[in-house]
This record gives C-alpha cells, sequence and structure tokens, in this order.
C-alpha cells in the first residue's frame, strides 16, 4: 500500500509544469542548511508549500473588502 497524493480539492493531478530559477550561493546555501536542520527530505514539496503558502497569504491580504481599512477601525 502507497501513500495517495492529495490536492486541495481531494483529487490527484499530475505535475506537468516546471518552474527553474536560480540562487546565489549564499542563499542555496541557507536553503540547504534549513533543509538539513529540519530534515526535509522532500525539497520539490517544500518549495511548492513554501511558495504557495505565501502566495496565498498575500492574495487573502490583498482580498477586496467592503471597506478600507481605515473605515474598519473606527
Amino acid at each position: 500500500m502507497g501513500t495517495k497524493k492529495q490536492s486541495l480539492n481531494g483529487k490527484t493531478r499530475p505535475r506537468t509544469k516546471k518552474v527553474i530559477f536560480a540562487l546565489a550561493e549564499e542563499e542555496y546555501d541557507l536553503i540547504h542548511f534549513y533543509l538539513k536542520k529540519y530534515k526535509i527530505t522532500n525539497r520539490s514539496r517544500w518549495y511548492r508549500e513554501t511558495i504557495l503558502s505565501h502566495v496565498l497569504k498575500s492574495m487573502e491580504k490583498d482580498y477586496p473588502t467592503l471597506f478600507e481599512e481605515n473605515e474598519m477601525r473606527r
């Protein structure tokens, strides 16, 4: 029995798109240190989760509201 991949909606989806980016030596070393310290073996999953969580938080923060922030503080 293997583990099933689950997406947000519960269905398995193949990953067909690639994203390639470059890092400076210091950035790579820092990430490598972090992954080793926290015993993260699936780097691809970690990059996906880290990037997508940042994107989702930003989208939630920028989501339009009925009132401006200063109006809600009154």
